[in-house]
This record gives structure tokens, sequence and C-alpha cells, in this order.
């Protein structure tokens, strides 16, 4: 099989959400349509359901904000707890702010003297250090994970802006066609996921409504993107929601033999 038909067949994969990610990463945004110079504040943590504070902080080291004019901010009162971390950004531009958790490393398994070996541990962070002086160049049964998570939100402060949004064409990514702070209960709104900066077809989107844990059903929401890696949504009823979606490919480079690409974001539904 030729290198675009490999590629072609990995994307129209059906990704199914990976047994090693049961609980799900998620910002939550106090708002995410405000007026310039406002503040808001965003908690960041993983649990079985969005937006239920019953597991683990997010690590805010990986934490990125990306200003309407492109350039990078740092975030203000930033805490981590028991089960969420939480931080404050004042928008002092107009338009559209990015803010993702990006985590990017490698992820090994291995056996030795009978007994399975992995790195980094458990709620350990990569480190290209780390991974050369832990992980042997050979043992036996090694497997190497390209790990990649991108967990975002969107805010916006006044009139809307595409800066931030622009793709970085690594990993997963979605990419805006309606206005992503500009969602309505009951209209339909456009996406689309690109892998690596390109269009990623087939892939399984799930969609989580806040409050699952006063409904007696997740009642998730599930599409496929289509060949042009988008697809539609139409929100039952106003409030936040996560958004997440995953792939497997061999689209790597050594040591690494296999990616494990992850992305999901909490987007906001206002009453019409």
């Amino acid at each position: 099989m030729n290198l675009s038909l490999l590629r072609a067949s990995l994307l129209l994969a059906l990704s199914l959400p990976f047994a090693a990610q049961a609980h799900k990463a998620w910002l939550q945004p106090s708002k995410t349509v405000l007026s310039v110079n406002q503040w808001v504040t965003v908690d960041a943590a993983s649990s079985t359901d969005p937006f239920v504070k019953d597991h683990n902080p997010q690590r805010l080291e990986p934490l990125r904000i990306t200003a309407p004019d492109g350039s990078e901010l740092a975030p203000e009162n930033a805490h981590t707890g028991k089960l969420r971390s939480s931080f404050d950004l004042q928008l002092k531009q107009a338009g559209t702010y990015r803010i993702a958790l990006v985590n990017n490393g490698l992820n090994a398994s291995w056996e030795e003297n009978g007994q399975r070996r992995m790195w980094p541990p458990r709620g350990q962070p990569f480190s290209a250090e780390g991974f050369a002086k832990e992980v042997p160049a050979q043992a036996d049964k090694l497997k190497v994970v390209a790990s990649q998570r991108r967990t975002e939100t969107f805010v916006t402060a006044g009139k809307p802006s595409e800066t931030a949004l622009k793709p970085t064409g690594i990993g997963l990514e979605l990419q805006p066609i309606t206005g992503v702070n500009d969602l309505y209960a009951d209209e339909p709104a456009r996406f689309r996921f690109l892998l690596d900066g390109k269009p990623a077809a087939g892939l399984k989107v799930e969609v989580v409504a806040d409050g699952v844990r006063y409904r007696d059903a997740v009642n998730e929401i599930e599409v496929r993107t289509g060949a042009d890696g988008s697809f539609e949504l139409r929100w039952p009823q106003p409030g936040l929601y996560w958004l997440s979606t995953a792939v497997e490919d061999q689209q790597v480079e050594a040591p690494a033999t296999e990616r494990r690409a992850v992305y999901s974001a909490t987007l906001e539904v206002l009453s019409p």
C-alpha cells in the first residue's frame, strides 16, 4: 500500500476514545462572551463526566493562552488544588482568545526481568531528559507511543476575531466554521477537525452537555467527520458542552512506533 493510501485509510478509521483516557480532561470558563477589560476565571480538571470536580486537577505548566493579536499571555492567580486547577485572565484586547492545555510527549512500556515497566510513571510529566535516562534503547517488548493531547476553550471580548484560532499543524485541532463563541440553541453549527493541518475524515466526535450528574443518562451526541473533516451539530439546549475526538496512527518518527492524538474542547451555547 502506498503512503497516500495508507494515510487515507488511517484517517478513515473509526476512532473511539482510548481506554487509557477513561477520565475526560476539560477546561471550564466562567463565561465565553464578555466585554473588553472584563475578567474570566477558568477551572481545569479531569473526571469521569465533564465539569464534575471529583478526580484530578489538570497541571497548568502546559497552559497556552493566545491573545487576539496572536501573542501569548500569562494567567493570573493560578492555583492547583486537590480536585481542580484554576486561573484568571483579564481580556484587555478585543477579539477571540484561545485557551489550551497542550501536552506532547512519549510513553514507553517494556519488560525487564519478567516485570512490566512504564515511563513516565502515572501522574508524572514527560521530559526528554527523563526519557533518555529511564527508557532503554533495547528492551524486551519495548513499545513507544507518541502522545498528543490538546484541551481547549475559547472566549471572546467584544467583536470576534480569528488570529488566535490559526491551526498549528500539530496533532488534532478544531477549526471553527461557525463562530466558536457565536453558538445558539436550535441553530446548526459547523466545525472541521484537522490532523497535522489536514482534514481528518471519518473521526467519531462525542459531545456531552453539562449537568450529567443530574440526568438519568449521559445523552451524548455522536457525529462523524466527513471527507473534508467537517461536521454539523445542533444544540438541544443552552449551556456548556464538552466535545472530544481521538485518533491512532503510525505517522511518527523514531523512537516512537505509533501515535495517539486526543482533542477536547469546551463550548458555550447561548439562548437565541
